[in-house]
């Protein structure tokens, strides 16, 4: 008979190794929060530190923040791990966004730097690795090889996460939903559904037309979590204050059941920062139209 500690760690283990996602009891959602929508110092990581705090008070279950802000910890995660730990967040996720950046080969970030972030991130305490990626869809047509040298990319860094107990998934802009979602689409059918989750930008999504509702009702199994933004006349606002609407998307997750983080991300694509001025209504939004 093993051990009661020996049983737990080993459950533990299989359990993160297995996806995330399956962690949370059906119908359970979460609250989280993007750092993105403060100024952060990658070398002053109290300043990270000072942003969790504030989301700890704005009344988010976890957070999300680009890998950039943690990179430098890696070499000494221990104390940094028990920092974060000690502010009583989930670290949702850490994010490697390259802008124009990515491998040409796979359109997602290079293999050895996913690594990197992974094994880093796993140390300080993230349930998984999020990846943007290059779109390989141009005038209305996405190019099929292209994609397929994508999905086996994210199939290729999914198993290494997976083989160190750590979630993967991947985050949308808005031209993997262009031409009716097809690339969005066919990512989902071409990576491997017990490896790769993934990160749905509903904003993003809403910019290019999505049907938001319909896409989560017919892959809610392989999604993680969903950025919440908004925009008015085409600039970005805050939550709730634009022409996205996000009751059906609440309607869709509550007739589903489904069990997954509900996260705002109030960056502005000018770089303004606008920190608890944007992301305090926006917890109040979520709480509203979500229930969480």
């Amino acid at each position: 008979m093993p051990s009661r500690r020996k049983f737990i760690a080993t459950t533990a283990f299989g359990l993160a190794a297995a996806g995330v996602r399956r962690l949370f009891a059906k119908g359970t959602l979460h609250a989280g929060c993007q750092t993105n929508a403060w100024a952060i110092n990658p070398a002053d990581f109290s300043s990270l530190l000072t942003v969790l705090n504030t989301i700890k008070r704005l009344g988010f279950e976890g957070f999300e923040t680009g890998f950039r802000n943690v990179e430098q910890q890696f070499g000494n995660t221990a104390p940094a791990r028990a920092q974060i730990e000690k502010t009583g967040l989930q670290f949702f996720g850490v994010h490697i966004f390259l802008g124009n950046q990515y491998d040409p080969q796979t359109s997602i970030p290079p293999i050895e730097l996913i690594s990197r972030v992974a094994d880093g991130g796993k140390k300080l305490g993230a349930e998984r690795v999020i990846v943007s990626g290059a779109s390989v869809t141009a005038n209305g047509k996405v190019d099929a090889e292209a994609l397929r040298r994508k999905a086996a990319g994210m199939n290729n860094a999914a198993a290494y996460c997976h083989k160190i107990g750590l979630g993967f998934c991947y985050h949308n802009h808005p031209a993997e939903f262009m031409a009716g979602g097809e690339e969005m689409s066919q990512l989902v059918r071409q990576t491997d559904p017990h490896r790769v989750d993934f990160l749905i930008d509903a904003g993003h999504a809403f910019q290019a037309r999505a049907d938001v509702p319909a896409f989560f009702s017919q892959h809610a199994s392989r999604i993680v979590g969903f950025h919440l933004r908004d925009s008015k006349n085409g600039q970005e606002v805050i939550l709730g204050q634009g022409e996205f609407d996000y009751r059906p998307l609440a309607k869709a997750i509550e007739a589903a059941g489904w069990s997954g983080w509900i996260l705002s991300e109030e960056e502005r694509l000018s770089g303004e920062k606008l920190g608890e001025s944007a992301t305090g209504p926006a917890r109040e939004y979520v709480r509203r139209v979500f229930g969480v």
